[in-house]
């Protein structure tokens, strides 16, 4: 498959002042699948080493941080002679091996001629105590679920990926919106990780492709009982299994007391930062006011929780295949929780941080708040055939913005303050708005 960080890689390969790179992202992203690739496609050779799978290959990081010996050692464990410049040399679940995190300092410091890249979870990564992390001597990169360009790469709908990232909607014949539309319908149940799209490209069986997210979140939940704290097992499970619930209400605010009744932020603040540490949630802010840096205007007491992957949340959802007959239902089902998830997820993609925006009277609210060349841009979320835009009026004369945008199944439209853009061609806003 296709995917955009391949390029990100190549970048990072011929850097002039390159340091050892360390992957991150949530699980089953496809971090292994992307680092082997890469070291295939663009290497002489790769040193592929699992760290969660060979304790031998821990060992070699706990007698000392001496880079002849421990390459020697790597060589010898993976079966591939390592030569500076042209072999990749992959650590694999680097969290599992906390000094090898720490070995990343002394390759950058003492070796750098080497290209290595190592990949881990989120959590692990974060969470080792007494380790030292090496900041400021490692370059990084996040590893997101595949997003709906992406998809099209993978489902040989090329051509209408590369017009997208070439020239945004505008880039599609009319006369293709209902194909992008249908597109987008089997992405909303796919969803972007990399299993589950390999499924639907090998059987396109919407039920084979279920099985395999409800086997991810069976792995998650696994790591939970894994990882997480027995304290704050039940009432993670509590967030997590209460997503879709969160989602379908008119406010998606979160609301700690729609969790359990009676629930307070001190009952769930640290369930909710261990699934985000873990990478399943993303939350996004709200902030008081449209002004840049956006970030400086967040309300850490208000926030909406979205799932890691659209995928993923139809599954947590028992979402039937058959919704996907039903014409546009799908983007209104649960009060267009998929749809404005589908938009957080390719904003992230994109590499945006995503905030919200809500008066104080709570009268007026826009879905999403990004930053676009240096200025705030409000997105409002149409699911539905109603394209009033009422909120986005109120922030455009509030905070004196200059552009607006509103997502939605209707072509792209520029209304001079207001740009419409189709759903499917979200993640070209950039070059859209």
């Amino acid at each position: 498959m296709l995917r955009d960080a391949m390029t990100d890689l190549k970048a990072w390969k011929d850097k002039g002042q390159r340091k050892p790179l360390l992957l991150r992202g949530a699980r089953q992203t496809g971090k292994t699948w992307l680092l082997k690739e890469f070291g295939r496609s663009e290497f002489d050779s790769l040193a592929y080493v699992d760290l969660l799978a060979s304790s031998r290959a821990r060992e070699v990081f706990n007698r000392d941080f001496d880079i002849p010996r421990i390459v020697s050692a790597l060589s010898v464990e993976s079966g591939t002679k390592i030569e500076a410049g042209k072999t990749l040399i992959v650590l694999d679940e680097i969290q599992e091996a906390p000094r090898a995190l720490t070995a990343l300092k002394y390759f950058c410091q003492d070796a750098p001629d080497y290209h290595v890249a190592a990949a881990g979870s989120y959590l692990g990564i974060a969470k080792h105590e007494g380790v030292s992390f090496p900041v400021g001597k490692v370059n990084m990169l996040s590893l997101e679920p595949m997003s709906f360009l992406e998809f099209l790469d993978a489902t040989e709908e090329g051509a209408a990926a590369e017009a997208l990232r070439e020239r945004g909607a505008a880039g599609i014949d009319p006369a293709l919106f209902g194909k992008m539309e249908q597109l987008l319908r089997e992405y909303l149940f796919v969803g972007g990780m990399p299993e589950a799209v390999g499924s639907f490209v090998a059987e396109r069986d919407y039920s084979a492709v279920r099985e395999v997210h409800n086997e991810i979140l069976d792995a998650y939940d696994l790591d939970f009982s894994k990882h997480a704290p027995a304290r704050i097992l039940e009432r993670m499970r509590l967030v997590w299994e209460g997503l879709p619930a969160q989602l379908a209400k008119e406010s998606k605010k979160f609301v700690y007391g729609a969790v359990r009744p009676g629930g307070r932020a001190r009952d769930f603040k640290e369930s909710i930062q261990w699934l985000a540490d873990y990478g399943a949630v993303r939350r996004v802010s709200r902030v008081s006011a449209l002004r840049v840096p956006l970030l400086a205007y967040r309300d850490e007491g208000a926030f909406k929780l979205f799932c890691v992957d659209v995928g993923l949340l139809g599954a947590l959802s028992h979402l039937q295949p058959s919704v996907l007959l039903e014409g546009s239902r799908l983007f209104t089902e649960f009060r267009g929780a998929l749809t404005e998830q589908y938009v957080c997820q390719q904003l992230v993609a994109c590499g945006m941080q995503p905030a919200y925006w809500s008066s104080d009277t709570g009268r007026a609210e826009v879905d999403f708040a990004v930053e676009l060349d240096g200025e705030p841009v409000p997105i409002e979320v149409k699911a539905a055939e109603n394209l009033q835009s009422k909120s986005l009026k109120v922030a455009r004369d509030r905070f004196e913005l200059k552009r607006c945008v509103r997502a939605s199944l209707s072509g792209y439209r520029d209304e001079g303050w207001l740009a419409n853009i189709p759903l499917w061609a979200i993640a070209s806003l950039g070059s859209s708005a």
